[in-house]
């Protein structure tokens, strides 16, 4: 049995030009999960390092540290901390693998074990950790002071077969820039947590070869007026 256990993300984007600073961001700018929405790539790349720096082959697997001798140590075999979207935004997800179902106020113990960790153990040590992207670096929190809260799911295998969600978009009113369109139509899949479909969108874009054919790759991926109607399942229509 699987628990995915999601948890907001925050971080602080600090720019490698100095002239991005003002005297509100102080050295930073605070972004939070829809901000980071788009950086998910190396974040779970740093997170995969962190889960494996700890040598002796060692796996992320923060159950190793749990040392209490009660239900939880007895059904819950794993607990490794990845990122995932979820609900439009990037979050902190704990993979949870059981042997039987948690009962009572086992699930509270497991998450306020997982909750300390991610404040004073393996997220406070993560949260150190520089992350590489363009035009500077990045520091990312599991925990946060305000606003911390935990939301547990079970994985649904027949989501992973939906199309994915098309947000909608009118053209009417646009310039015919294409690159504002692009843009526009980019922010709308980051912000509905599409960040690899909003990268995916861009690259067709830009390899496309005029802007009637940019324009109908763009509602492929965002509905627009140019947009085709999703395909109906024979006798389905009435």
């Amino acid at each position: 049995m699987t628990l995915k256990i999601y948890t907001p993300l925050t971080g602080e984007f600090i720019p490698n030009d100095p002239e991005l600073f003002d005297d509100e961001t102080e050295g930073f700018i605070p972004m939070d999960g829809y901000d980071l929405a788009s950086y998910k790539e190396a974040i779970a790349e740093a997170l995969d390092r962190e889960n494996h720096c700890g040598g002796d082959g060692w796996d992320g697997n923060l159950m190793e540290y749990y040392h209490e001798e009660d239900g939880v140590k007895a059904k819950v075999s794993s607990a490794v901390v990845s990122v995932e979207y979820h609900e439009g935004r990037l979050c902190g997800c704990a993979t949870v693998e059981l042997s039987e179902p948690l009962e009572g106020d086992e699930p509270t113990r497991l998450m306020e074990y997982l909750s300390g960790q991610y404040s004073d153990g393996f997220g406070e040590g993560f949260e150190q950790r520089d992350i590489a992207v363009d035009g500077g670096v990045l520091n990312v929190h599991l925990w946060q002071t305000h606003g911390f809260s935990m939301i547990c799911e079970r994985p649904n295998p027949a989501q992973s077969h939906k199309p994915p969600r098309r947000p909608k978009m009118r053209l009417c009113g646009m310039d015919g820039n294409i690159f504002a369109i692009l843009g526009n139509a980019s922010r709308l899949l980051r912000r509905d947590g599409q960040a690899d479909r909003a990268k995916e969108m861009a690259d067709r874009v830009f390899a496309s070869g005029s802007y009637e054919q940019a324009l109908s790759i763009i509602s492929e991926y965002v509905e627009t007026e140019l947009s085709r109607p999703p395909k109906t399942k024979q006798g389905d229509a009435r």
